[in-house]
């Protein structure tokens, strides 16, 4: 109401205003009016609300699903934990300068060794050793097979961190008797034997501590060999005398993954027996001389993936041979290996060839009864390929399984001879022949507890000019372990088992086999196991005995050559 009244008021006076002004200029008459009115407003309204700002992004409500209420009973195992062994030994135990070995065996076999050496030293190494067997007892039905073998080496080396280099001498002493025929009572000295080798050899190698650097080494060797002198002056020069000298150079250059090397062999050998052009006296024998020089030149690349899973290896082998007839042969040289489960099982394969020197010596390390006029072939492996896995089964055990075939030229065969001896010599024939060889083998290791190692190997030759690889066994299993109690009592074994050999005879007879008219003879099965027992009485002295060709078996190794049965050995063992 007062509102009405208010405006009512202005509206009035506004009007009175205005119609003054206009009549009251010119002073004209005043014209008053007075008049009511009822003006009604509207109520206003309130909002109750706050205001608020709106946003455009609205929250995802949150969706929750509860779980299906399942009662489990967790059962827990314990597993037994193996107790620790404490080892109360020095950290580096300590070592002796010397070490020495002496018995007495069975068909009076005395030994005697004793080695040498300077003890710890990161810089330099030294030390000597000298080893002798022999045997002076009787065999039943042969002639006397006395024999006896010395030993001696000497050796010095340098260690530094760029380079070392090292120099051995050795000298080696082997006397024998061609035993092989029914004769107790034969003249020793007209069936002895002696063999006198004499070496120098020394390296030289770089070390270079950055990857990529270029690692090389050299090394000399030069070799007298030689056997027994006739007593007779006249005859002196009737002996087989042999000179080997050897040159081994090789460089590496390591690039990334890859490394490349190099390897130069230079092998010269030169062998006389009597005297040339000229026969020996009262005897058939004429004078020998071969001289062969081989030259071999391998290059080669290796490489490795990332992960080291993966090596591969690929070259050449390039090799001369000079002497009585100059050949240049050419051999593969491959390899691949990959590592499967972190070396659990480990599958290679891989071809190779090469040339091997064939020495007076080398002859005669494999067949000591052999005649001192004997000629000489290189043995050509023009191609070798192998393939197999290898891995483990377990911590303690693993296992190696490899078949390989291979083609060889010039395969050194020993036959009784019957020009030269009396039938207890053996000369060498050469044959090509196909060699396949199949081996497999298993090794378990306790700590240094246990340790037995089991190797089989089947072969099959196949000869171009001979019916059987002479004296070759078709398969072989050797078995070595050792066992060590309380580091007191130390048993070891080793047994050698071979079958399928055949010696070359000339008639017919019992076990004789007859074909394109050849002879074979069995040579029988070969059996020989051998025991040893140490005892240690403290770090410093021990005793031993050695029992040898336990099952006591008389086996022919060569034709007419029977071993010695059941051997026994004593003695003690002395550190100083």
């Amino acid at each position: 109401m007062n509102r009405s009244i208010v405006i009512v008021s202005a509206l009035t006076a506004l009007f009175i205003g205005t119609f003054s002004n206009v009549f009251g200029q010119g002073g004209g008459a005043n014209l008053d009016f007075n008049a009511t009115g009822k003006r009604a407003v509207e109520t206003a309204s309130r909002l109750n609300s706050q205001p608020k700002v709106l946003d455009t992004v609205f929250p995802i409500p949150t969706t929750s699903y509860p779980l299906l209420s399942i009662n489990y009973e967790p059962t827990f195992e314990i597993p037994k934990i193996e107790p620790a062994k404490v080892n109360l030994q020095q950290k580096l135990p300590q070592l002796y300068n010397g070490y020495a070995r002496i018995g007495i065996g069975s068909l009076l076999m005395p030994l005697a060794e004793v080695y040498y050496n300077n003890g710890r030293n990161r810089k330099m190494n030294y030390g000597g050793s000298i080893q002798h067997l022999s045997s002076f007892g009787k065999m039943r039905h042969v002639a006397p097979a006395n024999f006896d073998r010395t030993n001696a080496r000497a050796f010095v080396g340098v260690n530094e961190k760029k380079y070392s280099w090292d120099l051995e001498s050795y000298y080696r002493n082997q006397g024998l008797h061609f035993y092989g025929f029914p004769n107790e009572d034969a003249d020793k000295d007209s069936i002895a034997q002696r063999f006198n080798t004499f070496g120098l050899k020394g390296g030289f190698h770089s070390h270079e501590k950055d990857s990529l650097g270029l690692n090389w080494k050299v090394g000399l060797e030069y070799r007298r060999f030689s056997d027994r002198k006739p007593k007779v002056d006249s005859l002196k020069d009737w002996n087989a005398r042999e000179n080997f000298f050897a040159i081994r150079a090789g460089a590496e250059y390591k690039w990334g993954n890859e490394i490349f090397a190099a390897d130069l062999d230079i092998l010269h050998n030169s062998y006389k027996f009597g005297v040339l052009n000229d026969t020996m006296p009262g005897f058939l024998n004429s004078g020998l001389e071969n001289k062969n020089t081989i030259i071999s030149l391998k290059p080669s690349i290796s490489t490795y993936s990332k992960n080291r899973k993966l090596k591969a290896k690929i070259g050449v082998d390039l090799t001369a041979s000079l002497g009585t007839k100059n050949k240049v042969y050419l051999y593969p040289v491959a390899e691949v290996k990959y590592s499967l489960f972190n070396d659990i099982l480990i599958p290679y394969a891989g071809v190779t060839g090469g040339l091997t020197q064939q020495t007076f010596k080398r002859i005669t390390d494999e067949n000591e009864f052999s005649l001192s006029n004997v000629g000489l072939q290189n043995e050509h492996k023009a191609a070798d390929g192998y393939v197999g896995i290898k891995g483990t089964l377990s911590k303690r055990i693993g296992f190696n399984v490899f078949a390989s075939f291979s083609h060889v030229k010039g395969k050194a065969l020993f036959v009784t001879d019957t020009v030269y001896s009396g039938r207890n010599r053996f000369n060498v024939i050469y044959d090509t022949m196909n060699i396949t060889k199949i081996e497999g083998s298993i090794y378990y290791q306790l700590k240094e507890k246990v340790k037995i190692d089991v190797i089989g190997r089947y072969y099959s030759y196949n000869a171009r000019n001979n019916i059987f690889a002479w004296n070759l066994p078709q398969f072989q299993v050797v078995l070595r372990g050792t066992y060590n109690l309380y580091d007191k009592f130390i048993l070891t074994v080793d047994a050698n088992f071979e079958g399928g050999r055949r010696a070359q005879v000339f008639a017919a007879g019992e076990d004789v086999l007859e074909e394109n008219l050849q002879f074979a003879y069995k040579l029988g099965f070969l059996a020989d196991a051998n025991i040893g027992l140490e005892y240690r009485y403290n770090k410093r002295v021990s005793g031993f005995i050695n029992l040898n060709n336990v099952a006591a078996q008389r086996y022919k190794r060569w034709y007419n050559y029977p071993t010695q049965g059941f051997q026994a050995m004593v003695g003690v063992t002395i550190r100083f």
